[in-house]
């Protein structure tokens, strides 16, 4: 079954796997709103467990923003849970601070919160990295309605040296609809976290590459990113956005985002692979749309194998219906958190 939650809109995610349960950690926002394009400025992130990636028991909200002047004053957004060598669980997020109720404008900061059993999470409320203007964009650039920093994605060197996080970002300079580009950032510890240049150019087509996750099937390393058909620019624009996938040389890049292609259309956003207890790959994504109206579930698993000719991952059943909309999806005019 999908995993919704009754009144609430449900979009991106991310899921934590303690080897006996995965734990699913998830953007909600009230219906009651009206429009789902405010779902953004009131984002709240719950928690679900499942043993099988299907059968979901829904736990609540586990994170909600902070006080007046707080990076995450406004709404918390899309992250990460790892376990730390110390025991510690973090769940590295996304803080955002709208400017004014009248305005798209924010600010995103990258936080982090803490727990021992993945289910009481304290949160620091302090920034744990920042966009550098050294080689990032900033606000007031003016270049776009937002400071682009999140949904940070972390990892373990492969060579055992630290830890590394790509992050959504922009780059200083470039054409404004192009300056889509892998933030980076490296940490000894998981606690102290210095900012790096981008692992990717500006001009690959993409305004922004959301929700970034490295991961490994069948050996083969890939970059994962979601970009909607809005945030097509160049040579790309005018094209199906969606999930994109990205085959890479090395996990630490450089990544060349240009030489992306579709794993599925927008209709499925912010793609997940995960691996289930067969140890066989899966997607999950939130639905995006069902003709002129904003789904906001995540849809079940759905099979991925990894096809040798074409050196990509590839469905290994058919889409569900929702991924293949018969009319187009809707401009929205904020970012996905």
């Amino acid at each position: 079954m999908t995993f919704a939650r009754d009144d609430h809109w449900v979009w991106d995610f991310w899921i934590a796997d303690d080897g006996d349960r995965y734990h699913l950690f998830y953007l909600h926002a009230p219906t009651s709103l009206g429009d789902e394009r405010l779902r953004h400025r009131n984002a709240r992130i719950g928690h679900a467990v499942s043993q099988d990636l299907r059968a979901w028991q829904d736990l609540g909200t586990v994170l909600t923003p902070g006080g007046p002047g707080d990076f995450d004053q406004t709404a918390v957004w899309t992250g990460c849970v790892v376990p730390g060598p110390d025991g510690v669980w973090r769940m590295f997020y996304t803080g955002s601070r709208f400017l004014s109720d009248a305005s798209t404008a924010n600010v995103e900061t990258v936080g982090v919160a803490t727990s021992r059993d993945l289910h009481s999470w304290q949160p620091a409320r302090r920034p744990v990295v920042a966009a550098d203007p050294r080689w990032y964009e900033t606000l007031p650039d003016g270049t776009w309605r937002e400071e682009a920093w999140r949904d940070p994605w972390v990892f373990a060197d492969p060579h055992g040296d630290g830890w590394h996080m790509l992050i959504t970002a922009r780059a200083k300079t470039g054409d404004g609809d192009d300056r889509g580009v892998i933030g980076h950032a490296v940490s000894p510890d998981l606690d102290h976290w210095e900012v790096r240049p981008p692992l990717s150019a500006p001009g690959a087509g993409f305004a922004h590459l959301e929700v970034p996750q490295l991961v490994t099937v069948d050996g083969n390393d890939l970059l994962l990113f979601s970009c909607d058909a809005a945030a097509l620019a160049a040579d790309r624009a005018g094209q199906r956005g969606g999930i994109w996938q990205l085959p890479v040389a090395a996990q630490v890049g450089p990544f060349d985002p240009s030489a992306a292609t579709l794993l599925t259309d927008d209709a499925l956003y912010a793609g997940r692979i995960v691996h289930d207890r067969t140890g066989s790959p899966v997607l999950l994504a939130f639905e995006n749309g069902r003709g002129d109206a904003f789904t906001g579930r995540i849809a079940d698993p759905i099979p991925l194998r990894w096809d040798a000719d074409r050196g990509a991952l590839a469905i290994a059943a058919a889409l569900p219906a929702v991924a293949l909309p018969a009319v187009a999806l809707p401009v929205v005019a904020e970012a996905h958190a």
